[in-house]
């Protein structure tokens, strides 16, 4: 039951990522071979050619890279209660990740016990191991799968729990906000930007300020499907 569970103790999270490479000409001849082999079944099913479908690579760990884990948690005092969100952001992903887990890994000064995205079992969570073991950093606690049962994993994922076991269900992120009357801004980028603004307008803030947002409507998607009010503007803090 959802509303058993202590919201203080979930981390929302979104995650960012583009393809190592600004084009599929940038690649070494290892690399360009690999990625014809890779994208050989979307090319097929697209009918597009290398360069146009390498502008997807961002969505395969082998070939993209992160660069922003915006994350989200809950705290009350007095009261009220605030949702406080913050950011990993840059071009250096090793150093992103390595500070992503050691806010994971730091029991001492978090009470995070659970994990929550959108997709984010399907996506973000194995995306994050992938890209921390390719970087050689050791996997926290909370993303570490390996070895336990369906009910150890500590995630939840928001277009999951909207399935009700509906396997071929999928519903968007901006879908859910409508129908529970999430306010979102009216923003000029979506996931298929991301890499243009990454790599031709060089604008990671830009990018930073999307993935924040993205992880508030997860949180509000959250709080909606325990039946309970969405937040205020000032309820929603940037830290």
């Amino acid at each position: 039951m959802l509303e058993n569970i202590n919201l203080e103790e979930i981390l929302f999270l979104d995650i960012e990522t583009v393809p190592q490479a600004p084009a599929f000409d940038s690649l070494d001849e290892i690399d360009h071979h690999l990625w014809l082999e890779k994208s050989r079944f979307i090319r097929e099913r697209q009918n597009i050619g290398p360069e146009e479908s390498y502008q997807q690579a961002g969505i395969y760990a082998e070939f993209g890279k992160i660069i922003c884990v915006s994350v989200g948690y809950f705290s009350f005092s007095f009261g009220k209660r605030i949702l406080r969100i913050t950011s990993f952001f840059g071009d250096d992903e090793q150093k992103l990740l390595s500070e992503f887990a050691d806010l994971l890994t730091n029991y001492h000064n978090n009470p995070f016990k659970l994990l929550c995205a959108h997709n984010g079992k399907e996506f973000d969570f194995p995306y994050l191991c992938r890209r921390m073991l390719v970087n050689r950093i050791p996997l926290p606690l909370l993303l570490d799968v390996a070895g336990k049962k369906p009910w150890e994993i500590a995630h939840l994922d928001t277009m999951e729990l909207w399935k009700f076991g509906d396997f071929k269900h999928y519903t968007s992120l901006k879908l859910l906000a409508r129908i529970f009357g999430i306010p979102t801004p009216k923003d000029d980028i979506d996931g298929s930007m991301v890499r243009s603004v990454y790599y031709d307008e060089k604008n990671l803030d830009r990018i930073m300020h999307y993935c924040q947002k993205d992880v508030a409507t997860v949180a509000q998607i959250f709080l909606s499907y325990r039946g309970e009010k969405i937040l205020q503007d000032n309820e929603i803090v940037n830290v």
